[in-house]
């Protein structure tokens, strides 16, 4: 996992619209968690979720259970800070998922957008699947994404993992079925 300090020289020096991977509204990943059918009550984690809008755009939706949870403490400020009133009914952890130990069973849906590819290692993404085993429920799902196969070898200026959907599903088939998968 790269290092807590990359990550918070990147909030404290950039604005979060500023980043490369910025989104006014993670609109797809709203329609991907919408599509896997949960009810507005589901429990919803985001993983390494940051600075991201997607805590807005799940809470506009009226999803009520939204944990966030990212490396950098400057990052979840970032969203609290623009959610005001709204983020004291988020759930906000500071961890390395690697790392992290996360109630079990917890978590309906999932979401990661921003994490897997940065596990560069074996040892981190056996790490990473295990958390994700533990910590969802049973018919919970996932909705990840990371840099295609052909994708880039870097992203702020660290190095990248790069996955097909076939490969992806092999990491987690011990719990979970590859049900839908876009580029």
């Amino acid at each position: 996992m790269q290092s807590k300090e990359h990550w918070e020289r990147v909030y404290t020096t950039k604005s979060e619209n500023s980043v490369s991977w910025f989104q006014a509204h993670a609109r797809q990943s709203v329609q991907l968690i919408a599509q896997t059918g949960v009810a507005k009550d589901a429990s919803i984690i985001d993983v390494g979720g940051g600075a991201s809008t997607l805590v807005d755009d799940l809470l506009a939706e009226g999803y009520r259970h939204v944990t966030v949870l990212d490396l950098s403490e400057a990052a979840l400020e970032a969203s609290r800070s623009r959610l005001g009133a709204r983020a004291l009914g988020v759930t906000w952890l500071a961890g390395d998922i690697t790392k992290v130990e996360l109630p079990e069973r917890a978590y309906d849906v999932w979401h990661d957008r921003a994490v897997f590819h940065f596990l560069t290692t074996p040892e981190e993404r056996q790490q990473y699947v295990t958390i994700v085993g533990t910590a969802v429920a049973p018919n919970g799902v996932i909705v990840l994404a990371t840099f295609a196969a052909d994708g880039p070898a870097q992203c702020s200026g660290l190095p990248a993992a790069r996955y097909s959907a076939d490969e992806l599903a092999a990491s987690f088939a011990e719990r979970f079925d590859l049900v839908h998968q876009e580029r």
